[in-house]
């Protein structure tokens, strides 16, 4: 792999900024699941196999739903619940200090575009500002009905969950202005109702910070092909983009340079290759 290495580091070195794309995968090395295909989405969620009469074979598809909050509360929370206190716990790994540090030196820095709702960026310090996080997030709340296009912080929601039966065990939170359930501000499947003002908002800062930057480079880090949100985004920015994927090609192709290794182990390397 020191070739590939040796060129992302190269393409780091002549770039004025960093655009870091994740997915999934960038979270891996931090112990989270990245729920891939069925076998391991129900790995991660056992109880959603087949553990109760009302959660026979879901699949990560039909859970993450805003369904589930109208049909079963409980399971819905449970399984987010579930999330959240995770996400709250996990440390993140060591290439997010290493990536923020390639970052420092760029005279526009970088900026995040993620489809993950963890908040594992901001929790490493990266600016919250510097960050598109395109299907929302989980540390934040709006109402079911979205009554009045509220988002809120869901710091107060501390979920009890039986993680047995994926069931929430404590009180849901609630809307404040109209008392309906409260669902995370994450854009779920067959989403007709999430409340996209937070993530609009970030996609305009974003806007005014890559109209300034002359010569980024994309560091594409876990994003795979079955939600491309991530992938996508970097391909369309027409930069030099390190695609960064155990699944990935070796070598470089165009714009777009392969580097078969998992995020960790990749942004060491380029890390010692660089200094």
């Amino acid at each position: 792999m020191r070739a590939p290495i040796e060129r992302a580091a190269r393409l780091i070195e002549a770039a004025d900024s960093l655009l870091i794309t994740a997915g999934a995968g960038m979270g891996v090395d931090s112990g989270l699941p990245d729920f891939r295909g069925p076998e391991g989405f129900w790995r991660a969620y056992p109880a959603l196999k087949g553990a109760g009469a009302k959660a026979v074979g879901l699949r990560f598809e039909e859970i993450a739903s805003p369904h589930y909050f109208r049909a079963d509360p409980a399971l819905a929370w449970g399984f987010y619940g579930h999330r959240l206190n995770l996400y709250r716990a996990t440390v993140p790994h060591d290439g997010f200090r290493l990536l923020r540090e390639m970052a420092r030196a760029k005279p526009h820095g970088c900026f995040v575009f993620t489809s993950n709702v963890d908040g594992q960026f901001q929790k490493a310090g990266f600016d919250a500002d510097r960050l598109l996080e395109c299907h929302g997030s989980i540390h934040h709340l709006q109402c079911l009905e979205d009554c009045r296009s509220s988002i809120w912080s869901a710091d107060e929601f501390k979920p009890e969950v039986d993680e047995t039966r994926c069931r929430l065990t404590s009180s849901a939170p609630h809307c404040p202005d109209c008392g309906a359930i409260a669902r995370p501000n994450i854009l779920m499947f067959g989403d007709r109702g999430w409340n996209e003002a937070r993530t609009v908002q970030q996609q305009a800062r974003y806007e005014t910070w890559r109209a300034d930057v002359r010569s980024p480079v994309v560091i594409e880090l876990g994003a795979g092909t079955a939600i491309p949100s991530a992938r996508l985004f970097g391909e369309r920015q027409g930069a030099p983009l390190i695609r960064i994927n155990p699944d990935a090609e070796a070598g470089e192709r165009g714009r777009i340079l392969g580097i078969p290794l998992g995020a960790l182990e990749a942004v060491r390397a380029m890390a010692q290759a660089l200094y």
